[in-house]
């Protein structure tokens, strides 16, 4: 086993219950979580990058994560990267240093649905299969990859599906591309990566879902705001209704970037229809479409290909 990088960002696997709070808050350092792993684990660097529930995360803490990350990654005689991280904004990370992180060290990002106290906590297990999956050379070149449940997911597909349970991570329609399982870390499938360059993310990118009967006031406040890019999480294949198409147009014009995305779980944004709010033609009016990344992947796509300054959206 080669050497591994340990980065912690806090989440529910470094929590204990604290009965002053109510609950369970953030306590276990780097040491400390390093110290939960078994005996003939693979040389390890530990750090702690902060010790924050993942909802309470900014852009600035993004990418602060993202730049370790990036430095670790790129560190000689370094295999691999584990990002201990919170479940709640898991996957939105995991994306963006699938995205922006070159290289062929296997990056892995983990959590855990219980606390450190609790009964049953399923922390030790995720991080030490984590670690394993990245000292592996099965998964070097596979870009960023999420390890629970002893699942192992490519970032780009996976998404939380339950608010509750330790298999909570699915990969919806594809399934994990490999496993931790008995003495081995077993790749079924790879994916095909794709690496942006990028200095920085553009913040001012808002997410709208829609709903029936919806107006388009979500998306004329976060124009009025300043906003450079939209991600709209259209009905079904993507569609929009009628009304929402004067804005969008009008966003499109002043030089916004519009994304569509789907409200549905997975599935590509597209359709056959020839009426109004369509595939067809949204794609008329010069809107972009998600290529099969739910609504808050798209977002994080269009922060980093917009933080390029570039108006070669699609790249």
């Amino acid at each position: 086993m080669g050497r591994v990088a340990v980065l912690t960002t806090g989440g529910t696997l470094a929590m204990v219950g604290d009965p002053g709070m109510g609950g369970a808050v953030p306590a276990l350092g780097a040491q400390e979580l390093a110290a939960l792993l078994p005996p003939g684990a693979p040389e390890l660097a530990v750090e702690e990058v902060c010790n924050l529930p993942s909802s309470h995360f900014t852009l600035a803490t993004e990418w602060a994560i993202r730049e370790r990350v990036a430095a670790w990654a790129a560190t000689p005689g370094v295999d691999g990267v584990v990002v201990t991280h919170g479940t709640d904004t898991l996957e939105e990370t995991a994306y963006l240093l699938d995205l922006t992180v070159a290289g062929e060290a296997a990056v892995v990002v983990t959590g855990a649905m219980r606390a450190a106290s609790d009964l049953g906590a399923d922390g030790p297990a995720n991080v030490w299969a984590a670690v394993r999956v990245a000292a592996s050379p099965r998964a070097r070149g596979l870009g960023t990859l999420v390890v629970l449940n002893e699942e192992v997911h490519a970032a780009r597909y996976v998404t939380k599906v339950d608010t509750l349970s330790p298999a909570t991570f699915q990969s919806l329609g594809r399934g994990p591309l490999g496993r931790v399982a008995g003495d081995g870390v077993h790749i079924d499938w790879r994916v095909e990566r794709e690496v942006l360059p990028c200095a920085g993310l553009e913040e001012r990118v808002a997410l709208v879902k829609l709903g029936v009967g919806m107006l388009p006031h979500p998306l004329e406040d976060a124009l009025a705001r300043g906003a450079r890019g939209v991600v709209l999480e259209g009905m079904g294949g993507g569609r929009i209704p009628p009304h929402w198409l004067p804005v969008i147009e009008a966003a499109l014009a002043d030089g916004v970037a519009v994304m569509i995305a789907s409200r549905c779980p997975s599935g590509r944004v597209w359709d056959t229809y020839g009426y109004t709010g369509g595939y067809r033609s949204l794609k008329a009016l010069g809107c972009l479409f998600s290529d099969g990344l739910n609504g808050q992947k798209a977002r994080i796509r269009l922060m980093v290909v917009l933080g390029k300054g570039e108006r070669n959206w699609n790249r």
